[in-house]
Formats: structure tokens, C-alpha cells, sequence
């Protein structure tokens, strides 16, 4: 994807990113270097810099370290005779839902192996505010979103020994891997999206199971969040983005991700060209395949997951379209049944699996992994999407390797999940009655030169940092049409969208003025407790421009700039960036 989310860039020369995008792989940071020894020199260095700059807000363009990708697990022992069947295909069901969760299909589909229930590890859901619940349809039926976390720890041997970087062992995760499943309220179809770890939003204070709070992160690099108390703090990051309320979450990490493509023999993967992922400097996966397609698995199966360079124009954006293929192929290969049949090896993999998963303690036994995976087994893959958050490069000085959400863009991929809308633009065709327009105040307004108005900059209420002397303008554009007393507030005040707030009936009618004047919507008006007077809270929505946007029709199909891949496309294939082919 190219600065301003208008798609995925093709080519770039080594050590320089597409034209206005990314200049130099190592400027996006994170250590790279896998499974060679005596290889850590190199990427030791580059894990320094970007953890000190990570922990400094990631000034200077630094960036958190390295991606690990969610997979797991699911089985279930054996019987004999009809019983035996009976289970097998249980656990075959088992193992192609969960695999959706980059998890334990293993861990879901082995509901018998009762000693498992003891090793699930739990956390709590969400460090942050509590989330709204959800609101069923007209059936009654409400969705479920499950946040995928792919951790860097370095927390046990076999982490240390395949994430390398030795000076790093026993420091705080980092989330290197961020990925929303939302699964329809009516099961018919599954979305997915994926958070680039290098982008720049707000973190919500967050407070661990100790009491320690760590103070809210007004422009800090998304995946710092898992090490501010846990998982449950990139849970709220990512409420405090997206609006979206969150169900559960399932982490995994490096180890989980090599027994899974162990388990099932291999996933395929496709590259247009001959790659080795490997700067001259010693930086990259190790990544080493032919043209075409191939199925890797164990560590190379890592090595795919966490190639940047070489991939694209050696962007983290590039990474994740490539996981979202490893996914998506994984998927396809566990429902063809054909390698999971084994008891045994479904019951190594279920060990493994645990060993490497974290779930919030709503997930407090296998039995609720198997139930979350039947709620997925009917989906077929057609009706899987998997997008990018759409992202532009940071224009922020220090920060311009990094991304941010897409103004416009971003809101609308989030707002179709919230309101259960399909990506793949399949949805229903029926127009919802629109409800019945406010009704304006009887209450007669005074004279603009007489309404006191304060008007306060929200423009970081979706997340993102916030528009610099926003208050100051939108107070001036108020002076201009005769509202003489309007003054900006240098309080903070993130709002999503725009609101014209009063206390009082007897100000409704100053309050509809005031928004009529700027073009604001009456349904913008609101009474409240929480004001003295009249006060403007300029939201996300509107951002820049003397003008107040007109609203945009909602979208029934994901943005191109989310770069949209369908579950059955076979035929989806990873360009290689110049220099890193042979």
C-alpha cells in the first residue's frame, strides 16, 4: 500500500521504498534476522535502536521490533468403531475453523484431553474502559470479534532460540502481529482486518492486574500496547480506534506458529520471483524460495511470516498482505481434511498449541475454543476477507516511516464492521428505514453576536493524533458569520464526530444557530450535563477544510485502499522487491 492507502506498490530498489513511501527498509526497524548462527550482531543493533526508540514514542523513526504470526492448534483423541469416526470428524471441523484464529486448531478439535484445560493461560479481555456490549438484529443474533495478537516475547527457550536478538530475552512483548476477526451475526461470513505494527495512533490508559497504571499514549506506535500491562491493553487500543467491541482475544507466538504448519505438512505460498530475504548488512528472515509456489512449513513457515524485506517495497504493509496469504492458504489446505487424521500427531500439536496461547478469561476451557470454532465451520472461504487498516505515510517529522489510519478511509472499513456490514460487498440489498430527521427548536435563537460559544479541538477522537489549531479556526470561521463571543478552549476533548452541545432548553435554539451557520447537521445538537453554555467539539470528521463535509453514502464493500484478498483466491502471489531476488 502506497502513502495515502491508494493500493499496494509493486517494486523498489533496495534500501530505497516506493516514491513518497518507504525510504530505506531499516528505518521501519524491527530485527529480522532468523535462525543463523553467529547471526544476531547485525540485527542486535537494529533491535536496540528501535526498542529505545519504541519506548520513546518511536521518535526519530524507529520502530518496534519483530512480528511473530498467530497460529495453533486443534484435536481430539481417538475412540474405536462408530465413536471413532464420530470424533475424527469432529476434530477435523475442529481443526479447519480454528485454523481461521491462526491458533490451536488442535487445542479446540482435543475437547477429551482434559489436562489441557490447566495449561490454557488467561488474561483479562481489556485494560481500558469498558466496552459498550452489542446490539442484537431483528433475529436477535449479534456478531463476534476476536482480536488475533502474534507476540515477540522472548519468555521461553524455544522463543529465545527462534527469535534470536539475546539482549532482548525477558523484556516487555511487543504486539508484532494485530488482527480483528469479526464473524457475522448471522455466520455467514467472516472478516478480517490487519493493524500494521508500525502504525501511529493513541493508546487509552491502561491498568494491569497489579494495580500499576500506565498513563494514556496520545501518538505512540501500535505495537508498544502489548507490553503496558498485557493483552488486555491492545484490546483497548484497538477499541479506542475502531469503536468496535471486542469478544475475546487469542495470543500466540513464535513456537505456536511453527508446530501449526508443522502439524498440517505444510501451507503453500507463492512468490513471482526467485527471493532471499537478506540485506548485505546481514538484516532480513533468511527467507530463500523459487519462483511460483511452494509449501513451507516450520521455520520457514516463520521466516514467511515475518519477511519484510524482500517482499513489496520492504514494508511492513507488504508483510501483512503476506500473512493474510499464508492465512487464507491455510485455511483452504486444513478443510480439504486430507492431514489432520492422525490421533498422535493432533495430540502433539494440541500440547504445543497450548503451550504457546494466551486467551482472556472468557475462554477458560478447550471445550469454549471447540464452541467458538462450530460458530465458524460453516463459513466458507468465498466469504472471507482480509483487509489492511488503510494507512497513509506519517507526514510528522521524526515519524515518516511510520503509518497512520486513513482519514475517510479507515472510518468506513471500521464502521462496516460495526454495523455487520460484509467486505466482499454481498450484503443485503434492503435499505434500513432511515430515521426521522430531528426536529429544530421552537425555541427562537438570539442574535449571533450575542450567543457565547467555546469551541474545542476532538479531532483525535478516533485515535489518531489530533489536528493541530483546529479550536482556533473553526471559533474564527464562527467570528466570520457575526458569532463575535466565540473563543477557542484549549481543553482536549476527543469526539468521533462533530457536536454542538447546550445545557438547557432555553439554549436549544442558540445551540441549532450556531450549528446551521457552519453547515453542521441539526442531529449534531445535543443537550448535555456535561456544559455550562454552548460548546463546539470539533470531531474526527472533520479535520481540515472552512467547509464541514458532507456526510458520505455507507459503504457495502471494503475500500480499495484496504486491499481486499477473498479466502479462495488461489491465485494470489507476493511480488519481490528489486535487489532481493537471484
Amino acid at each position: 500500500m502506497t502513502a495515502g492507502g491508494s493500493g499496494v506498490a509493486k517494486n523498489s530498489v533496495r534500501g530505497k521504498g516506493t516514491e513518497g513511501g518507504v525510504r530505506n527498509p531499516r528505518d521501519l526497524g524491527w530485527d529480522d534476522s532468523l535462525y543463523e548462527s553467529g547471526g544476531d550482531g547485525d540485527e542486535n543493533t537494529s533491535r536496540r535502536r528501535t526498542r529505545r526508540s519504541s519506548g520513546r514514542g518511536a521518535k526519530g523513526g524507529g520502530s518496534g521490533p519483530r512480528s511473530s504470526r498467530q497460529r495453533g492448534s486443534g484435536s481430539r483423541r481417538g475412540g474405536r468403531g462408530a465413536r471413532k469416526n464420530s470424533k475424527l470428524r469432529i476434530l477435523k471441523w475442529g481443526a479447519a475453523v480454528l485454523s481461521l484464529l491462526i491458533l490451536g486448531t488442535a487445542a479446540a478439535g482435543y475437547l477429551y484431553y482434559e489436562h489441557l484445560n490447566g495449561k490454557l493461560k488467561k488474561d483479562d479481555l481489556t485494560l481500558g474502559k469498558k466496552m459498550p456490549d452489542h446490539k442484537p438484529n431483528a433475529d436477535g443474533q449479534t456478531p463476534l470479534n476476536i482480536l488475533l495478537i502474534g507476540s515477540d516475547a522472548r519468555d521461553s527457550k524455544a522463543n529465545q532460540k527462534l527469535g534470536g536478538a539475546k539482549e532482548t530475552f525477558g523484556s516487555k512483548p511487543l504486539a508484532d502481529v494485530q488482527m480483528l476477526l469479526h464473524l457475522s451475526a448471522d455466520r455467514s461470513n467472516i472478516s478480517l482486518i490487519s493493524m500494521p505494527r508500525d502504525t501511529m495512533l493513541t493508546i487509552p490508559e491502561c491498568e494491569d492486574k497489579d494495580g500499576e497504571k500506565y498513563p494514556e499514549l496520545r501518538f505512540a506506535q501500535t505495537n508498544t500496547s502489548l507490553g503496558r500491562g498485557g493483552p488486555g491493553c491492545t484490546v483497548a487500543t484497538w477499541n479506542h480506534l475502531t469503536g468496535i467491541t471486542i469478544d475475546h482475544f487469542m495470543m500466540i507466538d513464535f513456537a505456536g506458529v511453527v508446530s501449526m504448519a508443522d502439524a498440517i505438512g505444510g501451507v503453500p505460498v507463492c512468490v513471482e520471483q526467485n527471493i532471499r530475504s537478506r540485506t548485505r548488512t546481514g538484516e532480513g528472515s533468511g527467507l530463500t524460495l523459487r519462483k511460483g509456489t511452494t509449501p513451507v512449513k516450520g521455520e520457514q513457515a516463520l521466516q514467511w511470516l515475518r519477511t519484510r524485506y524482500g517482499f513489496g517495497d520492504g514494508s511492513d504493509l507488504f508483510r501483512a498482505r503476506a500473512q493474510q496469504m499464508y492465512m487464507n492458504s491455510m485455511v483452504r489446505e486444513l478443510r480439504k481434511n486430507a492431514k489432520l487424521t492422525d490421533p498422535n500427531k493432533l495430540r502433539k500439536l494440541a500440547e504445543a498449541a497450548i503451550e504457546a496461547l494466551t486467551v482472556d478469561k472468557g475462554i477458560d476451557s478447550v471445550k469454549k475454543l471447540l464452541d467458538i470454532g462450530n460458530s465458524l465451520k460453516s463459513v466458507p472461504t468465498g466469504r472471507i476477507t482480509a483487509t489492511t487498516i488503510p494507512t497513509r505515510y506519517s507526514e510528522r517529522p521524526g515519524f515518516r516511516a511510520k503509518v497512520e489510519p486513513l482519514p475517510g478511509d479507515a472510518e468506513a472499513l471500521f464502521e462496516m464492521v460495526r454495523e455487520d456490514i460484509p467486505l466482499d460487498g454481498r450484503g443485503s440489498k434492503t435499505p434500513k428505514k432511515k430515521p426521522s430527521p430531528p426536529a429544530v427548536s421552537q425555541d427562537p435563537a438570539a442574535a449571533p453576536g450575542e450567543i457565547a460559544v467555546r469551541v474545542q479541538n476532538g479531532t483525535d477522537g478516533d485515535g489518531m493524533g489530533a489536528e493541530r489549531g483546529r479550536a482556533s479556526t473553526v471559533a474564527g470561521l464562527l467570528g466570520g458569520k457575526g458569532f463575535t463571543q466565540a473563543v477557542a478552549d484549549s481543553s482536549r476533548n476527543p469526539q468521533k464526530k462533530t457536536v454542538v452541545r447546550y445545557n438547557g432548553s432555553e439554549l436549544e435554539g442558540d445551540a441549532q444557530a450556531v450549528a446551521k451557520a457552519l453547515g453542521i447537521p441539526v442531529s449534531a445538537v445535543k443537550e448535555s450535563d456535561r456544559t455550562d453554555s454552548i460548546t463546539l467539539i470539533v470531531g474526527a470528521d472533520w479535520r481540515q477544510g472552512d467547509t464541514f463535509p458532507k456526510p458520505k453514502p455507507k459503504s457495502t464493500k471494503a475500500p480499495s485502499s484496504a486491499n481486499p484478498l477473498a479466502g479462495d483466491d488461489e491465485d494470489a502471489c507476493m511480488p519481490v522487491q528489486e535487489g532481493f531476488t537471484w
